[in-house]
């Protein structure tokens, strides 16, 4: 709450010297050469300030965007507590240039996860790049992953590949990849533990 206020406070001294430094400029007369000395020192000060403030603005941003990264934090460790979490990644197989359109995720028949694929993330995935795909709460003990993958191989075929793995989720987080290649007719699809 204190960095709040202080935020307030800020906000409004930046404001009020704002509005202050707008109606000096509008009812200032026209000048001569004698009082531009004066008025130029005035402008000094009054710049000094406005940079002053806008120092504690830019630290008020950085506590801003340090309090959201500790508040995502701490979400992801509300909602998923560390002895039910289980993450899914997918990976592409390296020099595989099939075309991934669409991935589908079911953990004991249930769905968790439908994603499609732009053209840039299919990208980023032929080029070494991997995905979280699902983060999700499971209890501990066996589990059944089905996973879709639908596409399209180099030939121009559209696919449809389908597997089903188990799993034991243990206490601690469970991550596991799915690493996609293509194969003749279809894909392969390959569980790991990461």
């Amino acid at each position: 709450m204190p960095r709040l206020a202080k935020i307030i406070v800020v906000v409004s001294q930046v404001s009020l010297a704002s509005i202050a430094a707008l109606a000096q400029e509008a009812a200032a007369p026209q000048q001569t050469a004698g009082s531009e000395q004066t008025a130029g020192s005035g402008q000094t000060a009054a710049q000094q300030e406005m940079r002053s403030l806008d120092e504690q603005v830019q630290e008020i941003k950085t506590d801003v965007l340090g309090i959201a990264k500790d508040l995502s934090l701490l979400e992801e460790r509300l909602l998923y507590p560390s002895n039910t979490q289980l993450a899914v990644f997918v990976a592409m197989a390296a020099d595989d240039a099939f075309r991934l359109d669409a991935v589908r995720i079911e953990i004991d028949g249930e769905l968790v996860t439908h994603y499609v694929y732009s053209f840039k993330e299919l990208e980023a995935l032929q080029n070494g790049g991997v995905q979280r795909v699902y983060t999700g709460n499971v209890r501990t003990g066996k589990h059944d992953l089905k996973v879709d993958v639908n596409g399209k191989l180099q030939s121009g075929r559209d696919f449809s590949s389908t597997e089903t793995f188990s799993f034991d989720k243990s206490i601690d987080p469970h991550l596991l990849g799915l690493t996609l290649a293509a194969e003749g007719s279809g894909a392969s699809i390959e569980l790991g533990a990461w």
